[in-house]
């Protein structure tokens, strides 16, 4: 598991003042990109034409964030398949307190021949790791 923690930012707020739904899309969008980072994901498409599509995206809400403050934002593999995988994602406020959770379905893809290919190995093995203690970024 992988946590990214993010500052609250006061733009986000909505006219009753917490944070708008749309800004948790954007929290789990920077946790995923920082998971591809950390996997040496977007090293790679930087080298190859060979990187990740976004097929769907799932968001539940279970209570309001407020500004200022920070989201942690907690993010796993949930499944492996031939070209697609899934992250799932716990969002936290300060307190640890959930106050979203949300799952996506990426695809592995390449870009020149606009085609899904096999996952990466390095997916593959970041999958099947048991989940274990955080690690902050």
């Amino acid at each position: 598991m992988i946590s990214l923690r993010l500052r609250i930012d006061w733009s986000e707020l909505d006219v009753f003042g917490h944070v708008n739904s749309l800004a948790f899309l954007k929290y789990v969008q920077a946790a995923r990109v920082n998971y591809w980072e950390h996997l040496g994901l977007y090293q790679s498409f930087l080298s190859t034409t060979q990187g990740t599509m976004l097929a769907s995206v799932h968001c539940d809400l279970r209570r309001p964030l407020h500004y200022p403050g920070e989201v942690i934002v907690q993010t796993q593999i949930a499944f492996v398949k031939n070209s697609s995988f899934g992250f799932r994602y716990e969002l936290l406020n300060a307190e640890g307190e959930t106050v979203a959770q949300a799952s996506d379905v990426m695809v592995s893809f390449d870009f020149a021949t606009n085609q899904p290919i096999p996952c990466p190995d390095v997916i593959r093995q970041a999958g099947a790791a048991p989940a274990g203690p955080e690690r902050p970024t």
